[in-house]
């Protein structure tokens, strides 16, 4: 066996990978109950398959410029969704639309009571 068809075996395994996580996020999305939850599923395991796909495409082109060009996605894609999931998270508290039956904690009311003057 030579190196190019051992990373095009590794390609292949993070690209089914990376598209198992995708279908899971999906699924996640019609089967959980509320905001926080699906938010959840749309962002933990959607990351997570990006980053393997772009491995995935990376060891399977392993050409330096297109490399390059996917580690600046995978970078932004995680900077830029735990900014856009905290973001919705807590408009949708503000919002009343998140269920407080199935909070286990809630921390956000104290750090968003106006009468408490000790929150940030």
């Amino acid at each position: 066996m030579t190196w190019d068809t051992a990373f095009d075996i590794a390609s292949a395994c993070c690209l089914v990978a990376g598209a198992l996580l995708g279908l899971a996020a999906a699924i996640g999305l019609v089967r959980f109950p509320d905001l926080l939850s699906r938010m959840h599923a749309a962002t933990k395991p959607q990351v997570l398959g990006l980053l393997f796909v772009v491995l995935g495409v990376g060891l399977r082109l392993r050409d330096p410029g297109a490399v390059g060009m996917l580690v600046l996605v995978a970078a932004m894609q995680l900077l830029t969704t735990p900014v856009a999931a905290h973001m919705v998270g807590r408009a949708a508290y503000r919002t009343g639309q998140v269920r407080e039956d199935l909070l286990l904690t809630d921390e956000l009311t104290t750090a968003l009571d106006p009468d408490d003057t000790g929150a940030a």
